[in-house]
């Protein structure tokens, strides 16, 4: 695997880390999740910026967001904060799907 997608990959994951963190700041009114949330999400978009200069802007993106998608989605239900359902399991499982599709016809 190449640096690009590499990157774009731990990108993804800083989606997640930051989606996360804006929850967990409740409105920015707590300190150090808001900290949390502008750090990550300036090396994750830093990140998608400097994968895109290898990877077409369309799959860049989509994969981007599906990382992050997946593992906030993931997050939620390890954490307790949504439960995991059949269909809810199924349709990420799809989107995971659909993310390493989009790395193999790249």
């Amino acid at each position: 695997m190449s640096w690009p997608w590499i990157i774009l990959i731990v990108s993804g994951m800083l989606e997640a880390v930051w989606a996360t963190s804006l929850a967990a700041s409740n409105g920015f009114k707590k300190l150090v999740p808001s900290i949390v949330f502008i750090i990550s999400l300036v090396l994750s978009l830093l990140g998608l910026s400097w994968a895109m200069g290898s990877i077409p802007t369309g799959t860049a993106y989509a994969v981007w967001v599906g990382i992050g998608a997946v593992l906030t989605a993931g997050w939620a239900v390890v954490s307790g904060a949504e439960r995991m359902t059949a269909a809810r399991a199924l349709l990420l499982l799809a989107l995971i799907g659909c993310v390493v599709g989009l790395k193999v016809v790249s």
